[in-house]
């Protein structure tokens, strides 16, 4: 079964007059890759993915796949509140040739680790194909707990889990209760660093629609065994991690791409556009880390 590892990508959705910029997008794939990232994870939380329509999920989708042309591996986002979406999403991304899903937690109606688990499970049974579970209870309102994800790791299709709660201890745990088959992967850039020393494969990145180059390295030099070297990077980029969050994602990270004309200036409501000392900070984070988009 596939494994996905290393520094992967939740791509921004570039959007122009309120549309999907086409272009924008097909040259942000063709940066990540030229960085030497390790894969791309469209409609994600940082691609507005709920804010997209169908259609316009399934053409990002598309657009990723396209554009990537097998250089890298694509795992879409599809997951929603809803599991027959979900299928629909993950049926989408199948048609579409992308070599995996990212399910997120259904959020707002805070199903209980039994609903979870068989949501995943309908999902699964419907589109057999590689799936990281996305466990970010800051945003779903549900914790998909350690005992659930052991119970997940049996089905064939979840090969790894996206660990955003913000705690290591947490991720520690996965590891040890599921071993060498399943990929624990951190969800906070922040926290990579702590999160590969317990036995993490990576990071699902947000910096690194910046900074392909530099997230991957601490990647490749903590398993390499330059830990030294991986500790020293990580912290240079910490600034630029945690100004990435001073509002909503993806704001911030949008914001610093257009401040290098990558995307144009705009990002879906009731997300508005980050403030001047927001950018400020940006600005200052880009500079502090050596990070010129």
């Amino acid at each position: 079964m596939t494994k996905f590892e290393g520094a992967l990508t939740a791509l921004v959705t570039p959007f122009k007059s309120g549309e999907i910029d086409e272009p924008a997008l097909r040259d942000l794939v063709d940066r990540q890759i030229a960085g030497g990232i390790d894969g791309l994870v469209p409609c994600g939380t940082t691609g507005e993915s709920v804010t997209l329509t169908t259609e316009e999920h399934a053409r990002v989708v598309r657009i990723v796949v396209e554009q990537a042309a097998g250089r890298v591996p694509v795992v879409a986002g599809a997951g929603t509140v809803s599991t027959r979406h979900t299928i629909e999403l993950a049926q989408i991304a199948r048609e579409a040739r992308a070599d995996g899903l990212l399910l997120v937690a259904p959020y707002y109606n805070r199903p209980t680790q039994a609903g979870l688990v068989a949501h995943f499970r309908a999902v699964l049974h419907e589109v057999p194909m590689p799936a990281i579970l996305y466990n970010i209870p800051s945003r779903t309102g549900v914790d998909i707990t350690a005992d659930t994800i052991e119970r997940l790791a049996e089905v064939r299709e979840i090969v790894g889990v996206k660990e955003a709660s913000g705690n290591v201890l947490r991720a520690q745990e996965i590891v040890a209760r599921t071993g060498d088959r399943f990929s624990v992967l951190s969800g906070d850039d922040a926290l990579v660093l702590g999160i590969l020393a317990v036995g993490g494969r990576g990071v699902i990145s947000v910096t690194s629609n910046l900074a392909p180059a530099e997230v991957k390295a601490v990647i490749r030099k903590w398993r390499a065994g330059a830990h030294d070297e991986a500790r020293a990077l990580h912290l240079r980029l910490l600034p630029l991690h945690e100004a990435l969050f001073c509002e909503s994602n993806p704001g911030p990270v949008k914001a610093a791409l257009a401040m290098a004309s990558r995307v144009a200036a705009e990002i879906r409501l009731p997300l508005v556009w980050p403030t001047s000392d927001s950018q400020d900070r940006i600005r200052a984070a880009l500079t502090k880390s050596g990070i010129t988009p």
